[in-house]
């Protein structure tokens, strides 16, 4: 039975989801699954998408990972504008349902926040919706994360918003928030659904984070039992 693909946004730029849909492909690789994980859109370097690669041990090609790739680092909206390309919601879900198709599991890098246009009239949220994926929520555990996450969880359509997670990074250096914003987010966020990811190091060594049993924890809860 296929399951529903999980779908990794945040609440901006650089919170950390390469590193979580990273080690989310490690770890079901280590499960014995057959996991794909896509960056299907992205503008600027190619990092991610060679990040996610590497998580794969190969198992696809850049390209295949990531589609759609546009030099100017700014909105691939608009970085497309430039090229006089565009990306389409329809070939966006056909690609992404083909890999389904073939993996077991499947894991959709969206890039920037939830509402960043990815291409002509599409974003994260229409890409969740229209895949009926799992959204993965993904912010930085500093001052401010709280706010950010509560306005991304109320943009979320309603059935996505109810099977929604919601992942903490940590931040190199903690500031006097990182302690307590899980808990205060619990008062507006089913706890259950909210877990913390410590921070990695840098360069991170995936296989040593995958040793600290609060990783594999927090990994196994983000997946759910389906996993």
């Amino acid at each position: 039975m296929k399951h529903a693909p999980w779908f990794i946004t945040g609440t901006g730029t650089g919170t950390g989801k390469t590193v979580l849909t990273a080690l989310l492909a490690h770890f079901l690789r280590r499960a014995g699954h057959r996991v794909a994980a896509l960056k299907p859109v992205c503008s600027g370097g190619r990092d991610d998408a060679r990040a996610l690669q590497s998580a794969l041990a190969g198992g696809l090609s850049l390209d295949e990972i990531n589609p759609w790739h546009f030099r100017a680092a700014i909105a691939p909206l608009l970085a497309a504008r430039r090229e006089r390309r565009s990306v389409r919601r329809a070939d966006l879900t056909a690609q992404i349902r083909r890999r389904q198709k073939q993996f077991d599991r499947l894991l959709v890098e969206g890039a920037g926040g939830l509402l960043s246009p990815l291409g002509e009239q599409v974003d994260a949220r229409d890409l969740i919706a229209a895949l009926r994926a799992r959204p993965i929520i993904v912010g930085r555990d500093v001052l401010g994360v709280v706010n950010d996450l509560r306005l991304t969880l109320a943009a979320l359509p309603p059935a996505a918003r109810a099977a929604a997670v919601v992942v903490l990074m940590a931040p190199q250096r903690p500031d006097a928030a990182t302690r307590t914003n899980a808990r205060l987010l619990a008062e507006y966020f089913p706890a259950g659904r909210i877990f913390r990811i410590p921070w990695l190091g840098r360069p991170i060594d995936f296989e040593q984070g995958l040793k600290k049993a609060r990783v594999r924890n927090s990994l196994g809860g983000i997946l759910g039992d389906g996993a």
